[in-house]
């Protein structure tokens, strides 16, 4: 694994900011979002407009990023980061946005994390070149189509991870078709892939060693998959996790005692125990970096985030950094129009399914808003109780104000499977003004 002191990389993406308006694609009605009748618009002409979200300038539903709460958010996250001695590869799969990736990239990020060779393909073209690809990829064709695709990048450097010699298979079959070594983090795993035991490890650890085209670069888990409903459960078995981490670890630095190895967990919800029990062992070893690769929680949300952060601080993981569920904020918000009061305390809006996250928590509504002013305040008020494909159904107190044509701004739950919904969306700036557009590559 490269040193990567003195060396986080900088790209040469013409890229300026979330804010800033200076992307270099058109849109037009085909986006939701985008007012009916638009041909054809630059991207860079939007901020020009401004467009008022909740004063009704766009076509609904529509998603949008607040600036200054993903810019609070990055920062508080990368000071964390430096304070713990810790590196960030964003695993980018929660937005699949290129301009996303350079911002975190800009802010010293150490790369960007995918999940497949479909977003590694979409970020190398977009000029990211340090990537952490923290999946298995398959069987040995996959190897094949990794290693054509970098022959197209000569100077990006990929990571890749292996829990078996089948995959170590796929890495040297790339290595061959591609000409490089790859550097191979071997993952362990109590929840999902990963090798479950020391044994197991010791058998991929010591072929891993025979391979022309593979060089051991460390150990990786996902602290999320073990995961329950029960905190204390939860916490039990991310400690059992990092344990194992760290014995796999010892490992592979008995096996390659003089090279500067990775040590890689850390989601959105329990980077904290991550740090407290790998940060120990980055420092005695002098020798390692850390590197979380937290993706959602550079936009956090009103529901399972805010739910985790909650439990965080109730076991003062943040506590260095302010309460994480003050300093970190609800980035996403998806806005709606009412379209129907068929029942005095039901409102229905044009939401549903095909617009919003559900698979964690139905979306909350927070606000409406006629003619660009704040008529009611719906948090505590209303509930969602059932989404159609393109239908929210909005259950109020009958003493709230709300009619038909009122834009109703809604949080959500699990930013992940809210943007993969959406093929572009809009930043706003503190009074929902557009500032700019963004395009999104689920593929």
């Amino acid at each position: 694994m490269p040193d990567r002191r003195g060396d986080i990389h900088k790209t040469a993406h013409s890229h300026g900011g979330l804010g800033v308006a200076n992307a270099a694609f058109c849109i037009d009605d085909t986006i939701r979002g985008v007012p009916a009748g638009t041909v054809s618009l630059a991207a860079s002409d939007v901020a020009g407009f401004g467009w008022s979200v909740s004063g009704g300038d766009l076509s609904y539903p529509v998603l949008t990023v607040s600036g200054s709460a993903y810019n609070g958010n990055r920062d508080a996250m990368f000071a964390y980061a430096r304070e713990h001695g810790a590196l960030l590869a964003p695993h980018i799969k929660t937005p699949m946005s290129v301009d996303i990736a350079h911002d975190l990239m800009d802010a010293g990020a150490w790369g960007v994390s995918v999940a497949n060779l479909q977003q590694a393909s979409v970020m190398l073209r977009g000029g990211v070149k340090r990537l952490l690809i923290a999946n298995q990829l398959g069987g040995e064709r996959m190897g094949d189509g990794l290693g054509r695709l970098l022959n197209a990048y000569p100077d990006a450097e990929v990571v890749l991870f292996a829990d078996s010699e089948a995959s170590l298979a796929v890495a040297d079959r790339a290595g061959e078709i591609s000409g490089r070594v790859f550097p191979v983090l071997v993952e362990v795993g109590l929840g999902r892939a990963g090798l479950r035991d020391v044994e197991q490890a010791r058998k991929v650890i010591g072929k891993a060693l025979t391979l022309k085209h593979v060089r051991l670069g460390g150990v990786a888990a996902y602290e999320g998959a073990v995961a329950s409903a029960d905190p204390a459960a939860t916490v039990e078995a991310i400690r059992n996790l990092n344990d194992l981490l760290k014995s796999v670890f010892d490992l592979v630095r008995s096996a390659v005692p003089e090279r500067r190895l990775v040590l890689s967990s850390g989601g959105s919800q329990y980077f904290d125990l991550v740090v407290d029990a790998l940060s120990p062992l980055a420092r005695a070893d002098g020798n390692i970096d850390l590197i979380l690769r937290s993706g959602a929680i550079f936009f956090h949300d009103h529901g399972v985030y805010a739910q985790a952060l909650e439990r965080m601080d109730a076991r003062n993981g943040f506590v260095s950094g302010g309460n994480a569920a003050c300093v970190f904020q609800p980035a996403m918000r998806v806005w709606a129009q009412v379209l129907s009061r068929p029942e005095s305390d039901l409102a229905i809006c044009g939401i549903g399914m095909r617009d919003v996250s559900f698979d964690q928590g139905f979306p909350l509504a927070l606000k409406s808003w006629r003619d660009g002013l704040c008529n009611a305040t719906l948090d505590g008020f209303s509930e969602v109780e059932k989404l159609n494909d393109q239908h929210g159904f909005l259950r109020l107190k009958q003493s709230v104000d709300v009619k038909v044509g009122d834009i109703i701004e809604f949080g959500i739950s699990h930013p992940c499977t809210c943007f993969d919904r959406w093929r572009h969306f809009f930043v706003v700036d503190d009074n929902h003004r557009v500032t700019s557009v963004h395009a999104t590559s689920f593929g």
